[in-house]
């Protein structure tokens, strides 16, 4: 009987015919399930007679499984581990260099906050209070501007972001495309990492260091080529998804002070026991956290995995698939929240009146519906087809249809003026499908304007705030 292994070990090899044998005995030596993947990245100095002399000696068992995949030339240490991924068959991943710097017996320490459910993925830092050996000064301080460079540009906290100790749910690495041949491996899956909001921990762990001497392959060209793939994944995630939609979605996650600004007109009449619908990236949820009971929503898997991630830590917060047409069939019922939310939602539905009838089934009597929805119908273009949008809304509309789902209309108004002229030149004359990332950060430093623009109460804007009530 084929049993799932718990841990996937990816080994990659070039020339290390003298430590490859030592290594995976330490290996197979760790007393966890496992299968250890071995690629032979094109070696040349008799690796590969090694590794299929250990292939024959050893058989396979519960506890270790042998898997050799052989490169026919050298391409590269990222090459060869995107060569492992698809073979990969574990809960968990861990990479393990062949050159004796890193010790097995570290893996249980490695894999603990993995299994108890606290991280998606681990670093083994060679930095935080294990014993190491003492090396190149400039080759350390080398590490360190890279790991500086690299929390700047993905607001990670790392002390090592060049290790070669990286654990990962194997789930989560099989979904990382990997762009890079070579050692730029280390900062592209540190970007990749942080683009998919994973929760990342850092484990200490010993360092047993070569030098060029010994063996050593990484150099200062290398040097060179990780900084560009820092800026690079900083630049563009290339997360394996990158449709109209989540493109648009990704950028506007990233518009702190304009999410805030919505925020600040959501929360007066937020309570607190909220269903949001619609979640996404958890742009709004972020916020909703300090309530007493907060149900993050989606359908689209993908955002319902990064929302478990990103909330895993707080008990307050459920995260559900949710239909929001069949809220009554997923379990909730009558009286269930006191608030629900839904900001830039409602205009994907098909049938509207449909999803507001539903929100109002499941709030108690006098509780409120928040809405936020784009307006303006001729403001609808080519970037509203290409993420979805059925429709955009006026204030008489909008009203309408809240009065037919048995709602009353508490409060309804237009903001962000300044936005209706991008949105126009960028939908309706450009005819671009997504909104471009330098506007969207421009509008992010106009929010100051956007909160004078509220005191002016504008006639018309680019977004409609609605807030509806149920009866008693």
């Amino acid at each position: 009987m084929n049993v799932r292994p718990r841990l996937s070990v990816i080994v990659p090899v070039y020339n290390e015919v003298g430590t490859v044998r030592t290594l995976l005995e330490r290996v197979m030596a760790v007393a966890i399930p496992k299968e250890i993947i071995v690629v032979d990245d094109g070696s040349t100095d008799g690796t590969r007679a090694v590794l299929e002399e250990l292939r024959a000696a050893i058989p396979d068992t519960p506890a270790n499984r042998l898997v050799l995949l052989f490169r026919a030339r050298n391409r590269g240490k990222g090459a060869a581990v995107r060569t492992a991924i698809p073979r990969v068959g574990g809960e968990i991943a861990l990479i393990q260099d062949a050159d004796l710097e890193y010790d097995p017996a570290e893996y249980p320490r490695l894999i603990q906050p993995i299994l108890d459910g606290h991280a998606d993925v681990v670093y083994g830092s060679r930095f935080v209070g294990s014993p190491r050996r003492v090396l190149m000064f400039w080759h350390t301080i080398g590490n360190k501007l890279l790991t500086l460079v690299s929390n700047m540009l993905t607001n990670l906290n790392l002390t090592d972001m060049e290790t070669c100790y990286k654990v990962f749910r194997a789930d989560i690495l099989k979904r990382i495309p990997i762009r890079s041949d070579r050692f730029g491996l280390e900062p592209e899956l540190t970007a990749k990492v942080a683009h998919l909001r994973c929760r990342v921990y850092e484990v200490p762990v010993a360092y047993y260091g070569r030098g060029y001497s010994e063996g050593k392959k990484i150099g200062w060209k290398d040097g060179v080529s990780a900084a560009w793939t820092i800026l690079r994944f900083r630049l563009r995630p290339d997360i394996g998804r990158e449709d109209d939609s989540f493109t648009t979605l990704r950028r506007v996650d990233a518009l702190r002070r304009y999410s805030e600004f919505q925020w600040e007109l959501m929360r007066p009449y937020v309570g607190h026991r909220v269903l949001e619908v619609g979640s996404g990236m958890g742009v709004m949820t972020q916020y909703l956290v300090t309530r007493a009971r907060v149900v993050a929503t989606d359908i689209d898997p993908e955002y319902l995995d990064l929302l478990r991630r990103r909330y895993a830590d707080e008990p307050n917060v459920e995260v559900r698939a949710l239909d929001l047409t069949r809220l009554a069939e997923d379990g909730f019922g009558p009286a269930s929240f006191d608030t629900v939310t839904c900001a830039n939602v409602l205009e994907h539905v098909t049938d509207d009146e449909a999803a507001l009838r539903a929100m109002r089934g499941v709030l108690v009597p006098g509780g409120r519906v928040v809405l936020i929805v784009p307006a303006l119908h001729a403001l609808y273009g080519t970037i509203d087809r290409a993420i979805g949008h059925h429709r955009r809304y006026d204030r008489r509309e909008l009203a309408e249809k809240i009065r037919a789902a048995g709602l009353a209309v508490e409060h309804m108004s237009y903001f962000n003026v300044l936005g209706v002229a991008g949105w126009f030149l960028n939908a309706r004359i450009l005819r671009r499908r997504t909104v471009p990332g330098l506007q969207a950060r421009m509008n992010d430093r106009l929010v100051p304007l956007l909160r004078l623009e509220q005191r002016l109460r504008p006639p018309i804007g680019m977004s409609l705030l609605a807030v509806a009530r149920a009866g008693q």
